[in-house]
Order: C-alpha cells, then structure tokens, then sequence
C-alpha cells in the first residue's frame, strides 16, 4: 500500500508544522540565549571577551560534530524519538546553567547542551519530507525556518531586556524556561513517523557518501562558505555588545540586546535571495551577498550610532541572502545522499561559528573594533573567492537553470525546468 503525506488543511499537517515551530524555537532560543549576556559573564566571572564566547563557541562547535552521528542515527532509532529526546534534554540542562558557580561549568554546560541540540537540525527536514505530502512542503519548510528564526532572535531578546529589571541569573533563567516550554508543546504536538522505517546503519556506505561530497569542489566550497560567513556573523554580533556598552555609544544593556531585531531584516532578504537565485546563477547572487555583507562591515567602523546600526543590518541582510543561497544549493547539487551532504553544510556552518568566532577574540583584544573589522575583512575577502569559483562553473542540470542568451537559447521543457530546481 503506497503511503501518502499530510495535505495542507489536514489536522495532522497543522499539528506537524505547529510541533516543527516549536522545535525550531526551543532549540534555536536554547543556541542563542547567552550571547547578548555575554558582558555580564565578562563582569561576574572576570572573563575577557575572547573567554566569555566561549559559552557560544563551545555550543557551536559540539553541534556540529554531533550533526552528522546524529543523522545517521535517526535512520535506526526514528525521527520523533530523536529530535524529542534533543528538544527535551537540552532545555532542561538549560534549567542548570543560571546557577553555574563558575564560569568553567558554564561553559561546559553549553557543550552539553550543543551536543543534545543536535537533534533538531539535523533531522527536522527529512522528517517533513516524509510525513507531508510534496505539494505542501515547501510552506511547512517556511514554518519551521521562522521558527528557528524567531527562536534565535527571542533566545537573545528575552535575557537580555530582562537585564533592566531582574539579576542576570533570573533573566537568563527567564529564557531557559521559555525554551522549556517550547519543548514540551513540540513533545506534546508533534504527529509520530508514518513513513519512516528503520534501517541498518551501513557505516561504510554513509562513511564513503560523505567522502565523496567531500571531494566534490562544488560542494567543498560551498560547505568552506558555510564555515566562513557563519564565523564572521557570529564573530560581529559576540563582540557587537562590547561597543555598543562602551564610548562613545554607552548604551544601557536592555537597549543594546534590542539591537538583536536587526536578525528580522535577515528573514526578508534569505526570501528575495531565493527568488534571486531561481532566476540568476546563484553563484552571481551569492557573490553579491557577500559584497553587501562587506560593505555593512566597513558601516560598523563609524561611531555615529544610526550609522553602525545601519552597518550592522546590512551585513545582517548580506550574510541570511548568502546563507539561503550557499544552503540551498547543496542538495540540488549533490546527486546521492542529500541528506548527508546537507549535514556537512551544517557542520561546517556550525563549526564556522565556534572556530572563526572564538578566533576573533584576539584581534577585538589587541586592537579594538578595527581589529575585528580587518578579521571579518578577511574571511570575507576568501568567502568572495569561493564565490568567484562557483560563479565562474558553468550551471547544470543539477545546480539550476543556465543563465543569460544562452539559456534563453537553451531553455529547457517545462518538464525538465521542474527537474532541475
């Protein structure tokens, strides 16, 4: 009996994009919610900048190694058990971590709680693939993206608004309860696996998958791009608080975790990045991002505060329509195991975040805010490399449909323009 996928309207498609929402808000408040807290770890555990993002770092990092163990896991053990046991386990750790009596144990807290986010990520998508019907996937695909959009702007807004009027621990106990909350209703909601059947785990067949991704340039640089603009984003935003706090700008602490709503100029521009990237090739609009995020990085240099706010957004705008670009394209080129090859995006992207992000600590130290423009000046310079290369590769089937005269001359059936994304 062939098995089909929840339609759009159905009770069970609105209970899965509902529980898929709330998953991607408790796991993404869980990631973000200590990095607009990150002064007050400096203050009450005496920690430099560069130590105190560490209790960012070390989450990203132990997420992208569990990524892709994770996955492979899921196709033994089962989608629901899998992302409920992360959603779960990493919101009540997160219950812990306000009452951390040193900064040590705070940090490895966070570890922890990175290695049970992984859930999440790293399956959510393969589950709304075979529990709903293709039709309606790509709007379900939405609901789960806002949710990890608006997980991560709420995980930053909440501990630190609540700076003004509670003492750090309440504040940052204020998100962790809320990320908690979140779980449950995800537990609670989320319709269990129609369409899954468990399987071996061929260790060598995946281990050999991956290699070969691995080996693919297309597919190399787009993982080494997630590596790069995810480290460079995350390195602004951690230290971002350190000058808004500081002179000449001496903001209060609750007016600089604000800043954190610049993330929403982010959710239209990965949108008009895809449309972009269906009509244009995507390695032209994905070159253009990363100039847009270049240029919003030279903005933050000024010390005239609608201008660094500006800088700040458009480098915010510049780095979601990279992001979507560099993301999406992996699947539609890799030509087996897609899931695998989106894991390794991940990974990188993750990794990009504790490595390049701890990394810049050193140059903000040294050499203040300009230091830390010249550290992003860089990664981005070889980003934009990266770029060049897939702009300059000639579009197949795979990748998307060709570009300019050419393609007007070339274009494919309207059955064929389906297959090629």
């Amino acid at each position: 009996m062939t098995r089909t996928g929840y339609r759009a309207g159905s009770a069970p498609y609105r209970r899965a994009t509902f529980a898929l929402f709330t998953a991607g808000m408790a796991t993404f408040m869980t990631l973000w919610c200590v990095q607009g807290l990150l002064p007050v770890f400096s203050a009450e555990f005496g920690a430099t900048p560069a130590r105190a993002a560490l209790a960012v770092s070390a989450t990203t990092a132990l997420l992208a190694v569990a990524i892709v163990p994770v996955s492979v896991a899921s196709e033994r053990f089962g989608r629901t058990p899998v992302m409920a046991f992360s959603a779960l386990s990493s919101t009540l750790v997160g219950l812990l971590l306000p009452w951390s009596p040193t900064f040590e144990i705070l940090v490895a807290g966070r570890a922890m709680q990175g290695l049970l986010c992984a859930g999440i990520p790293a399956v959510a998508m393969t589950y709304l693939v075979e529990e709903l019907d293709a039709r309606d996937l790509g709007a379900a695909m939405g609901i789960y993206v806002a949710g990890t959009s608006v997980g991560g702007l709420t995980g930053r807004l909440v501990p630190a608004i609540g700076l003004d009027i509670l003492p750090w621990q309440w504040a940052f106990q204020a998100g962790t309860v809320l990320a908690a909350l979140f779980a449950a209703v995800f537990v609670w909601r989320v319709p269990a696996s129609r369409n899954f059947t468990p399987r071996r785990i061929a260790v060598r067949q995946q281990a050999g998958e991956l290699v070969a991704h691995l080996r693919d340039r297309t597919l190399f640089c787009l993982f080494g791009l997630g590596f790069l603009l995810l480290g460079a984003f995350m390195a602004l935003y951690n230290f971002l608080a350190y000058r808004l706090l500081s002179p000449p700008f001496s903001l209060p602490e609750s007016v600089v975790g604000l800043v954190f709503v610049l993330y929403l100029v982010g959710t239209a521009s990965a949108a008009i990045a895809g449309r972009l990237g269906t009509r244009f090739h995507r390695g032209r609009v994905l070159l253009t991002a990363i100039a847009v995020m270049a240029a919003g990085v030279a903005l933050t240099l000024s010390d005239v505060l609608a201008v660094l706010l500006a800088g700040v957004a458009v480098t915010t705008a510049g780095f979601f329509a990279a992001h979507s670009i560099a993301s999406g394209w992996v699947p539609l080129h890799a030509s087996v195991n897609r899931s695998g090859a989106s894991s390794l995006y991940l990974l990188s992207y993750y990794l990009g975040s504790a490595v390049l992000g701890a990394l810049a600590g050193a140059p903000f130290a040294r050499f203040g805010w300009p230091g830390l423009v010249v550290y992003l000046a860089v990664i981005l310079a070889i980003s934009a490399i990266a770029a060049l290369y897939l702009s300059a590769k000639r579009s197949t089937p795979r990748d998307g449909k060709p570009i300019g005269r050419r393609a007007r001359a070339s274009r494919p059936t309207p059955a064929g323009a389906r297959g090629t994304g």
